[in-house]
Formats: C-alpha cells, sequence, structure tokens
C-alpha cells in the first residue's frame, strides 16, 4: 500500500506540526485534519519500513483504529485469542479477555499513513525535523527539504527517538537491555501450533513473544541482557543460536523456520518505565504523544493501545482549547498507574525465584494471566471518555 504523500518541497507554515507519523502521530493527524485544522504530519522514513514491536493490537488499539476510520477487516491480520506462558518445559494456556489481532507495522503503518492523508494532512514523507527555536507560542524546526517551517503547535510522537532539543530525561536511567524482532516463515506443522495464539516464552537472560501477523508470517520480538548478547559474540546470529540451543519450545517453532527481514531490527536501552513529568517551564504548546509521554513495559504492557490513546487526547484537548499542561497531566491519569504494575510484573519475569513463582501461580489459576492482562491495559472509563471525542 502506498501513502499519497506529496512529492513537493513541504510549505514553511503549518498550524500544527505533527512530527512522527507512528500510530500515535498518524491518528492525532488523522483526528486534527477532520477537524478542518491545517495540520502537517512529517514522517522520517520515505517509504513502508518494519519496526520494531510485537505487533499485538489489543481491543482497545483495534477500537480506536476503527473509530478513528480504518478499515482492519482489509489489512489481513491474524486473530489471537489465547495466550501461552511457557519457562523451559512448563506451558501455561488461557483464554485472553478478549480477541486481539496479529498485524505488521510494515502493514499498519502505511494503512494509517494513508488513512491521514486521504482525512486532509499534508504528510511528507523522508522528512527529518530538529527543533530551532522556542519562543512563546512561536516554534520553528528545521525540516530536511523545506528548510524552516513555522508552527504554533508541535505533536513530539517520534516514538523511541527523541529529538536532540527536547530529549527526555527518565528519573531512573535506561537498564542494559537489547531487543530484537525477525519475522519467519516456520513449517506449516508450527504454524498451525501458533494458530490464535500468542506465546510469551520466559528464559533465563530476557524473555521473547512469538505470534502471527498476516500472510502466515511469524513475529519473533524479544529483550535480553545486553551482557548476554556479549556473551554470544554480540551478534544476532550468535544470540539466536544459543537461544534456540537452551529453549527447547523456541527450537521446536523455529528450527525449520527462514528468516523474511534481511536482518533483524534491534533497539538498545530503551526507558522503560517512564512517564513525562513536565518541568515548570514546559512549553504549552508541545504535546508529548506515544513513547515521548510513557513507555510501558512491553512485557505485558499495550504500547500501542497508548500510543492511540494518547494521539487521540492531544488532539480532542487541542480542539478544546486545552494546552498542553492539561494534556500532560491528563494523560499521566489514564496510564501512569498501567506503567507502573506492567513494570512490576516485567521485573517478576526478570528475576529466578519470582520466574517459578508466577509458573506456579499462572499453573494453578490461568486466568490470572488474563487479569494480569487487563491491570496494564488503559482503564475502559478512560478508552470510553477518549472515544466519545472521535467525530
Amino acid at each position: 500500500m502506498q501513502t499519497t504523500a506529496s512529492t513537493k518541497i513541504p510549505p514553511t507554515t503549518a498550524e500544527v506540526v505533527v512530527v512522527g507519523g507512528g500510530p500515535a502521530g498518524a491518528g492525532a493527524a488523522c483526528m486534527l485534519a477532520k477537524a478542518g485544522r491545517e495540520v502537517m504530519l512529517l514522517e522520517r522514513e520515505a517509504t513502508a519500513t518494519h519496526k520494531i514491536c510485537g505487533e499485538f493490537l489489543s481491543a482497545e488499539t483495534q477500537s480506536y483504529l476503527r473509530r478513528l476510520g480504518l478499515d482492519l477487516d482489509a489489512l489481513g491480520g491474524h486473530v489471537i485469542s489465547h495466550l501461552r506462558l511457557i519457562r523451559e518445559k512448563t506451558i501455561v494456556e488461557t483464554a485472553l479477555p478478549f480477541h486481539a489481532l496479529g498485524l505488521s507495522r510494515f502493514r499498519l503503518d502505511e494503512a494509517l499513513l494513508n488513512h491521514a492523508s486521504e482525512s486532509g494532512a499534508s504528510l511528507w514523507r523522508g522528512q527529518r525535523a530538529s527543533v530551532s527555536n522556542v519562543s512563546g507560542s512561536h516554534i520553528d524546526l528545521d525540516v530536511k527539504s523545506a528548510g524552516k517551517v513555522s508552527t504554533n503547535t508541535l505533536f513530539l510522537a517520534t516514538g523511541k527517538h527523541d529529538l536532540r532539543e527536547l530529549r527526555r530525561h527518565p528519573v531512573t536511567p535506561p537498564e542494559d537491555l537489547v531487543g530484537f524482532k525477525m519475522h519467519f516463515d516456520v513449517d506449516s506443522a508450527q504454524c498451525d501450533a501458533l494458530a490464535n495464539h500468542v506465546e510469551l516464552v520466559l528464559f533465563a537472560h530476557g524473555y521473547a513473544g512469538l505470534q502471527r501477523v498476516e500472510d502466515g508470517r511469524v513475529n519473533l520480538c524479544l529483550l535480553a541482557k545486553g551482557s548476554w548478547l556479549k556473551a554470544c559474540g554480540g551478534t544476532w546470529e550468535g544470540l539466536l543460536e544459543e537461544l534456540l540451543r537452551t529453549c527447547p519450545h523456541l527450537q521446536r517453532r523455529l528450527s525449520n523456520a527462514t528468516p523474511l527481514l534481511s536482518q533483524p531490527l534491534s533497539i538498545y536501552r530503551v526507558p522503560y518505565g517512564f512517564v513525562y513529568h513536565p518541568p515548570a517551564n514546559d512549553a504549552d504548546n508541545i504535546y508529548r504523544l506515544g513513547d515521548q509521554v510513557g513507555v510501558i513495559p512491553s512485557f505485558s504492557g499495550d504500547g500501542m493501545g497508548i500510543a492511540l490513546h494518547s494521539g487521540v487526547v492531544a488532539a480532542s484537548d487541542y480542539l478544546a482549547g486545552l494546552d498542553a499542561g492539561h494534556y500532560h497531566r491528563h494523560i499521566r491519569r489514564d496510564i501512569a498507574r498501567q506503567i507502573w504494575r506492567a513494570g512490576l510484573l516485567y521485573r517478576a519475569s526478570r528475576w529466578s525465584p519470582s520466574r517459578r513463582l508466577l509458573m506456579s501461580l499462572a499453573g494453578l489459576t490461568p486466568r490470572s494471566l488474563s487479569l494480569a492482562t487487563s491491570l496494564t491495559r488503559i482503564p475502559p472509563a478512560a478508552v470510553t471518555r477518549a472515544m466519545r471525542r472521535i467525530s
């Protein structure tokens, strides 16, 4: 799917500039454009690309996308109804409290960018931006193809990548963790075994998520200690070989698999647990969205749900005449507790005694896994309020 981005030079002014075309930024741009506002959406990737992501769309994520007008059924995602939690030879399975969807960011992001453009947003691709000046109600950006672009309002939706001038400052330094993602073509027996399931595999140095997405592809996303990567030779190939050697379940799933990406996607030192706390002198016209406002641990958290929720809330607050300070207080109420709970579960998954306890509890009451999943989701009342504000 090709987006309808213009190839001309971007204009030099816009009422609102959204930097970042992932779910948070593109979702906000859809709302602003449909409300008749002049919005410029800057996406740094010139063409469709894969993103490092578990690609698990929760019920809330799907609801937001449909409410924004996206035809999810046409994108061919894989329905996920059950969760398997795996440690060594122990497997615990339970039904999810909702039907999720496995859909690649390659396909989802393109569809959402295209929808934002069709909704009236001015979409510009291959555009890297930096902030050159913030003065009262006036913001200047340096944009790759346009030079200086001026705006009164900035929506910052750059994901885990900071703009140097607006860098996040986590209270706790990011841990020495590295994440990898690879798509595989697995044999038919393993593909069938993964049907309608997401698998979370705990191992000594981290965890891995495995699920199907569209077209029978299987997404492996894992997070591991940086020290373990070094012990495996510092390469993806070495890490994967050691992981399959020591994890019988993943060995069974992937022993005959063919990688579908030329190289894995990777990320390092993600500030899990970060929640944005505006300083006293924070600009009241810069709205932070998605991972720029909060980074939920991916073990049990719903990063895409938070991204879309923040985009909808930011756009709604802006359209209601509420400044960024109000929005940041609003979004913090909605997500801070969920990020904290997800952090507790993630820390439990990393410590060997608590991993054993987690597996024992899950084995005794598999529905506890569903409860844990629900506790890290955005509160239903907050989702309902936000949904009502989408026109």
